[in-house]
């Protein structure tokens, strides 16, 4: 479960973690009743990035500009999704920009702490700068001021980057959490930082232990529309958008970049659903077989839906596995289902899926790209034949 930015910082702020002023914004006219003052930055409240190279993100110098830009923001779509709430907070000026975090290594299990010199809207572009230290011991200080001087910082910087990297870790431990990020940590002129932007992932396996945070979700209403394929303790959501290609996916990693990539190549979402991983679950294929199949029941009462694109990446599952558990899903929709499928499968065994899928007149790739391109295709061409 991904918080919004304004909760992650909630979060930050117990722990001691430096935040800006701030207020939550519902309505463009409580901009009326601004407590901060001028300039301020609105910013989107949607749980995807890239809000301020899409516009999610503006500054403001008076109240009058502030109402307007609102009134911008809660009609923009981001990803496909409205804000319900915005952000208001106060400028800062940054002489420099870092990046932080602390995650899960799934395939090493255990935390992770990441850092760069290069934060803010591009550090996906400055990814060969990041440096990692992983937390293989008992955490001690030793371990976050190992990082930052990996990060090359000197002096004060050094000890004060390491600070908060040990709140970002305790935070990470008592809540179970499998992502805290902080992109950027602003560092002003006088050597003094701020989380300027946070994000905040929770095991959905752990939400049971943190009832706050579960309930940190139903704070938003009208955010997205879902609905719960339920799997023991644990659940996980069809997000229901307005266009029409629907997505299934194993990661929230993959399933994000599925939907990002979909969008800029110009498709329109119907809805998206992350099965989650094989680590996090730790599942047999067997029951991995049955979740693809009720996701697969599930994202067919999506709205609008007129093309399926399955992306799954196979390690404990193979690939023929997955094609089967596809292939029994269309065999008990029998003549009911004439919904297109273009499937995406990376693991063992592509070839003998490969076959497996052309008797079901179903293509199959293993270029992610090809696969959208497949399925933004279909859906155009349902679309013009109405």
């Amino acid at each position: 479960m991904d918080l919004l930015e304004y909760q992650a910082k909630q979060l930050f702020h117990e722990m001691g973690i430096p935040i800006l002023p701030s207020q939550q914004i519902n309505h463009p006219k409580d901009l009326k009743g601004l407590k901060i003052p001028y300039p301020v930055v609105l910013k989107s409240q949607v749980y995807t990035g890239g809000r301020g190279k899409a516009g999610g993100i503006r500054f403001v110098e008076n109240t009058i500009d502030a109402v307007a830009a609102a009134q911008t923001i809660f009609n923009l779509p981001i990803t496909g999704m409205y804000p319900a709430v915005l952000l208001a907070e106060a400028k800062y000026d940054a002489d420099r920009e870092l990046y932080l975090a602390v995650i899960l290594d799934w395939s090493a299990r255990r935390p992770l702490l990441l850092g760069s010199q290069q934060g803010g809207l591009d550090v996906e572009a400055t990814i060969g700068a990041m440096q990692q230290v992983t937390v293989d011991q008992e955490f001690s200080p030793f371990y976050a001021r190992r990082l930052a001087l990996k990060m090359g910082l000197q002096g004060e910087l050094i000890q004060s980057v390491s600070d908060i990297l040990e709140k970002m870790y305790q935070l990470f431990l008592q809540k179970d959490l499998d992502l805290v990020e902080i992109n950027p940590l602003a560092v002003s002129p006088a050597g003094e930082l701020m989380a300027l932007d946070g994000k905040i992932t929770a095991n959905d396996d752990a939400l049971g232990r943190h009832p706050d945070l579960a309930a940190l979700q139903a704070k938003i209403p009208n955010q997205i529309k879902t609905r719960i394929l339920p799997r023991d303790s644990s659940e996980t959501t069809l997000v229901e958008l307005e266009g029409n290609i629907g997505i299934l996916c194993n990661g929230a990693g993959l399933t994000m970049s599925t939907v990002d990539l979909v969008h800029q190549a110009g498709g329109r979402l119907a809805s998206f659903l992350n099965l989650g991983s094989e680590y996090r679950h730790n599942d047999s294929p067997a029951v991995l077989r049955d979740r693809i199949q009720q996701g697969l029941e599930l994202m067919m009462q999506s709205k609008n839906l007129k093309v399926v694109l399955v992306n799954i990446l196979g390690n404990v599952m193979l690939c023929k596995q997955t094609a089967e558990a596809i292939a029994t899903h269309l065999q008990r929709q029998l003549d009911s289902c004439t919904t297109p499928f273009v499937v995406r499968l990376v693991g063992d065994q592509f070839d003998e899926s490969r076959q497996m899928l052309q008797a079901l007149n179903l293509p199959l790739f293993d270029d992610l790209d090809e696969a959208i391109a497949e399925a933004i295709s279909l859906s155009n061409s349902v679309l013009r034949a109405k």
